[in-house]
């Protein structure tokens, strides 16, 4: 676990829960290519603050990351519906172009 991880996971150790720190550690977690953990992470950061479109896309990413196309694609449908209601036009773009390619990897 590198520094900056550690110092994240003080702060949820020492009780300081938030969805964007949630998101940070699951983000990281995703980058150290640990998708279980980051999935973990994720869950709860939706659990917080269920129209947070970025933490459904990262826990998509997650999900297909452990071979899960179904649980990624119910979580980007959810962030799809968050970003287009927040009026988040990027996230809405990524998520849209990350559910065609699930289509067409089903449709292979």
């Amino acid at each position: 676990m590198n520094p900056m991880t550690q110092r994240l996971q003080a702060l949820l150790d020492a009780g300081k829960e938030t969805a964007l720190l949630r998101l940070t550690l699951g983000k990281a977690a995703l980058d150290d290519e640990q998708p279980a953990a980051a999935r973990e992470h994720l869950l709860r950061a939706t659990a917080l603050d269920p129209q947070y479109s970025v933490a459904w896309k990262l826990l998509g990413k997650a999900e297909l990351a452990l071979n899960q196309p179904q649980a990624a694609r119910q979580a980007w449908e959810s962030g799809l519906a968050s970003a287009q209601a927040k009026g988040d036009a990027q996230v809405e773009k990524e998520l849209g172009i990350f559910l065609k390619r699930l289509d067409k990897q089903a449709a292979t």
